[in-house]
Parts: C-alpha cells; sequence; structure tokens
C-alpha cells in the first residue's frame, strides 16, 4: 500500500491546513510502518494531531458561518470515534485502522477540507488561518 497520503494535487495552498496535514501524513506512516513497542505512542500522537487539526477547521467554520459545518464535524467525530475505541496495544486493529484513516483522508482533503479552503479564501480568512501559528503537538 502507498502510504504517501499527501500528493501536491491535495495541498490547499493555506498553509496551516497544508502543514497540518503533513503532520498527519507523517504520523499515519509511523503507525503503519513504526516498531511496535512504539505503536501506541505513534497512534496517541495521531489522535492528537486529528484533534488539533479538527479543532481549528472547526473553529474557522463557526467565524465564517460555514453552511456545511455540521457535515464535516460529524466527519471528523466519526474518525475520532474510531480511533478512541481502539484498545491500548492492539497493533493488528489498530494498523488496520489507520491503513482505513488513509483513504478517507484523501477523500475528507479532496472534497470537504477543500470546500471549507475556498469557503475560506471567498469569506477573505484564509490569509488570517495562513497567520496563525502551526500547533503541532509535541514530538510531531
Amino acid at each position: 500500500m502507498d502510504t504517501n497520503v499527501l500528493t501536491n494535487e491535495m495541498v490547499l495552498g493555506i498553509p496551516l491546513f497544508d502543514e497540518a496535514h503533513a503532520a498527519l501524513a507523517e504520523q499515519i506512516q509511523l503507525i503503519l510502518n513504526g516498531p511496535d513497542e512504539e505503536f501506541d505512542a505513534h497512534l496517541a500522537g495521531l489522535v492528537e494531531c486529528l484533534e488539533v487539526d479538527f479543532r481549528l477547521e472547526e473553529q474557522l467554520m463557526e467565524a465564517i458561518d460555514y453552511p456545511a459545518t455540521r457535515s464535516h464535524r460529524e466527519q471528523h467525530a466519526r474518525v475520532l470515534a474510531t480511533l478512541h475505541g481502539l484498545a491500548p496495544g492492539d497493533i493488528v486493529n489498530g494498523r488496520k485502522v489507520a491503513a482505513l484513516v488513509l483513504p478517507w483522508f484523501q477523500v475528507h482533503l479532496a472534497t470537504a477540507d477543500t470546500a471549507l479552503a475556498v469557503a475560506l479564501q471567498m469569506a477573505g480568512r484564509a490569509q488570517e488561518a495562513s497567520a496563525e501559528p502551526a500547533r503541532r503537538p509535541a514530538g510531531v
């Protein structure tokens, strides 16, 4: 399986989003390819990256009164619920879930996040989002 989840055509042109998405791609690769003894730490890092990224996106959606906020937020909640439902140390199922996050992430980025990026640009908020400092979790 190709674990290179962030391709050039998936870059949205909003540095804050692009940096967060690159960090997520790195975390997914660490889960899929890292040593078993570091699995739980990498999974926790992925969850933290997603929570930070999703929180930022949701704050931006609220700031512009984005019409698709509810469905976008529901997509985020489903992924987090699945990851939070994994048992600590369940490396086999954890890697299966991480592998499923890859195609979800690609579709979500190409659809929901792209639409949000366009809405932010139209609302004149893309520059504001680009100016905010990236908030990466420790160790990422």
